[in-house]
């Protein structure tokens, strides 16, 4: 197997919304914000649901590399219920090897609202579920070592039971990815994010904000010397101005696809990821793979949802 992932397995719920419904629930527009079920239920009452996807930061990236034609597999927590049997049914109409075996859990499969606006940004709403409560014990080692490279996400790591699973992944795995995934992540378990960025991880994929945040920089100067110091790979989308790699003393750029009919940014990062790694594990360059990205990344924003179709 080629890249194995693990992340939050959550069930997509997305809906179209104005503005003023963004500023009414008090929600900050594109970023993610964790509710408790009851909350999520009653945000959910009011809206009408566009469509329902298997979801997951990770779980959307290797989707993405099982469409280039990559053996794939994913762990992720799900609960024997109605969402978390969808949530399984929709990873293996994709071709990718579900590694998690389900049981009736206390909590129900994990959900995320994905509110899209008028201009297309997209802002979440997650309801974790049994996918936050992943533990060392839902890690299959086999597979882990048998995959060229581990894909985690930001998104998971958290104190206590995720954090063991991480580590438990991390110890058995060849080579390890991890997206930083949101700025909140980022904030809130930056030491633990820069020790892992520093010392455990090969790749490291984030988005312009989200490394400033990490290293305490206003200068983007500053993360290319930092990048090149950790003498890891560090990928990094940077919006309109495109991406960029860092390796060791190398820098590649890539820029941005011009005169995109933009729908959703949903998933952008998510397929970035996806065909920089498809690049990347099928020995491409550095370049190609930042190009193969960044493809993927313009294909996806220009419709609605994290999945090609």
């Amino acid at each position: 197997m080629k890249i194995l992932g693990i992340g939050n397995a959550i069930v997509d719920v997305i809906c179209k919304v104005d503005e003023k419904f963004i500023i009414q629930n008090k929600l900050t527009k594109s970023t993610m914000k964790l509710v408790d079920e009851i909350e999520f239920k009653k945000l959910l009452s009011t809206l009408k649901i566009e469509e329902t996807v298997s979801g997951g930061s990770v779980a959307n990236s290797i989707v993405g590399l099982s469409q280039l034609g990559n053996t794939v597999g994913f762990i992720g927590k799900v609960s024997d219920d109605d969402l978390g049997n969808k949530y399984e049914e929709g990873l293996k109409k994709e071709n990718v090897r579900f590694f998690y075996s389900k049981k009736k859990e206390s909590t129900p499969t994990g959900t995320c609202l994905i509110l899209i606006t008028p201009d297309s940004e997209r802002t979440m709403v997650t309801f974790l579920g049994t996918a936050g409560k992943i533990n060392e014990k839902d890690i299959d080692t086999y597979a882990v070592k048998k995959s060229k490279i581990l894909f985690l996400e930001g998104y998971l790591w958290d104190e206590g039971e995720p954090k063991k699973a991480f580590e438990k992944a991390i110890n058995n795995s060849n080579k390890v990815a991890m997206s930083l995934s949101d700025l909140f992540c980022v904030e809130r378990h930056k030491p633990h994010f820069l020790e892992l960025v520093k010392n455990k991880l090969d790749i490291t994929f984030s988005n312009e904000q989200e490394i400033m945040s990490l290293i305490d920089v206003k200068n983007f100067a500053d993360v290319i010397n930092f990048a090149k110091k950790v003498k890891k790979l560090i990928v990094i989308t940077r919006g309109e101005k495109g991406a960029i790699a860092i390796y060791k003393d190398e820098i590649v750029e890539c820029s941005a696809k011009k005169n995109l009919n933009i729908k959703d940014l949903t998933g952008a990062g998510d397929l970035f990821a996806s065909g920089f790694l498809h690049g990347y594990i099928n020995g491409k360059t550095i370049k190609e793979s930042l190009d193969k990205g960044t493809e993927m990344s313009s294909n996806i924003i220009q419709i609605i949802g994290a999945r090609m179709n």
